[in-house]
């Protein structure tokens, strides 16, 4: 009897063994599946969030996390430059951003004055002034009520550097809106020092003929700023004076005191068909010393030379390199 309670005993403490066993490998079986689990399990990653933003007017305006659907008036180079294509573009009756149409082909137009029932039926998430005239009186109120408005204000669109960066800031691209202007830099490096190779101390200007009148760059605004501070050419004369007394980026300038312009370079933008361009067949423009010299390198009004942005310049560069670099 004693033998059999011996026996008894050793069963029942194996039992209890290979239970505790089976019990350990499950649990450890377990244990390596939810590690296993965790390991494979993909890192949470943060959806980006709807930003609060203080616009130059000092309206508080909440931004979509990704806005989708933007309405950027006159500011389509900064938004192609961040790789966006707005839901519109900008348009006046005789025209569009011609220079932009490669990245821009089969955009809609808007007209440039932002008609509210236009701007109603592109569905904008997101609309983004130039400058303050755009949301005067209670216009910003009518705008914020389609989508939310953030205006760059004036100062801020002038410097077209500073309005890219506020555009990739608006958008959540302040890193691409800064690698597109390191990019526009070092283009513009690498052309003045070809400039200066082939040019240096050569002077130029660049002139807009418009319904027979003509207009001067400033020297420091525009594709002025262009071509005297990134590209190292001279200033004449005539450009310091009329831009002293100037206020725009182009300023009317008569055909009597261009002839006094003593540029060895004129870059024209020529907006007058040529039956209305008589001007530039008038003794006094063909007695100017750049144009005596052949040095006129003419450009149609769909070219870059009248905007500004890093896709713009970025072409006057070129312009510049093949007429006086070649």
């Amino acid at each position: 009897m004693q033998r059999h309670n011996k026996k008894f005993v050793w069963v029942l403490m194996s039992l209890i063994v290979i239970s505790l066993w089976l019990t350990a490998c499950g649990s450890n079986k377990t244990n390596e599946a939810d590690n296993e689990g965790a390991a494979n399990a993909p890192a949470s990653t943060e959806a980006p969030a709807e930003r609060t933003l203080t616009d130059a007017l000092g309206n508080e305006v909440t931004v979509p996390a990704n806005p989708r659907r933007i309405i950027a008036s006159y500011l389509e180079d900064h938004l192609v430059a961040l790789g966006i294509k707005p839901v519109a573009q900008w348009s006046v009756p005789n025209g569009i951003q011609d220079y932009l149409q490669e990245e821009l082909a089969g955009i809609p137009t808007i007209a440039f004055d932002l008609p509210f029932e236009a701007v109603t039926s592109f569905d904008p998430d997101l609309i983004i002034m130039a400058y303050d005239s755009n949301v005067e009186g209670d216009k910003f109120a009518q705008y914020s009520k389609i989508a939310p408005t953030f205006t760059l204000g004036d100062k801020v669109t002038a410097d077209w550097r500073s309005a890219l960066l506020k555009v990739g800031e608006i958008v959540g691209k302040s890193e691409e809106a800064q690698k597109a202007l390191d990019a526009f830099d070092s283009k513009a490096k690498e052309a003045k020092e070809k400039i200066q190779g082939t040019a240096a101390g050569e002077s130029a200007a660049a002139i807009w003929h418009l319904q027979g009148n003509f207009y001067i760059v400033s020297d420091k605004l525009s594709s002025g700023a262009l071509l005297y501070n990134d590209l190292g050419l001279a200033v004449p004369e005539v450009v310091k004076i009329v831009s002293a007394t100037g206020t725009g980026n182009w300023n009317q300038i008569s055909l009597e005191k261009l002839a006094e312009l003593d540029a060895d370079h004129i870059f024209l933008i020529n907006s007058d068909s040529e039956a209305d361009s008589k001007a530039l067949n008038d003794p006094i423009w063909e007695g100017i010393t750049a144009v005596k010299n052949g040095k006129v390198y003419t450009y149609p009004s769909t070219s870059s030379w009248l905007y500004a942005g890093t896709i713009a310049y970025s072409q006057v560069i070129d312009d510049v390199l093949e007429s006086i670099v070649k």
